[in-house]
């Protein structure tokens, strides 16, 4: 879950930040040190579902900005998405709204 965290928040922030004439932002990225693998980790370890929704609602809130916002066509799929990730409240179900986040980020990407 760890790897698909820190996925979905450098899908993110390459839709907020990167250009097409600037280098693409990769994992290991100073703006990707709070979203790292070992920081998802700690949480998943902690089963912290709270602070994981923090810091990936934190990441979606850029992406969404970066597409217009929930207006757009892009923004109102994504923020259904998003909509479906916070609604999930255990650890369990995290996994099925991260993964149509993933799927869904690197389509527009």
């Amino acid at each position: 879950m760890e790897l698909l965290l820190e996925t979905v928040a450098l899908f993110c922030l390459k839709l907020a930040y990167e250009t097409e004439d600037s280098s693409p932002i990769l994992r290991d990225d100073l703006m990707m040190s709070d979203y790292e693998r070992e920081v998802f980790g700690l949480l998943v370890r902690r089963r912290d579902v709270e602070m994981i929704h923090s810091k990936v609602d934190e990441c979606l809130k850029l992406a969404l900005n970066a597409i217009g916002g929930a207006d757009t066509v892009l923004g109102r799929e994504l923020y259904r998405l998003t909509a479906d990730f916070s609604a999930a409240q255990a650890m369990e179900q995290l996994d099925a709204p991260l993964i149509a986040l993933k799927d869904y980020l690197k389509d527009i990407l």
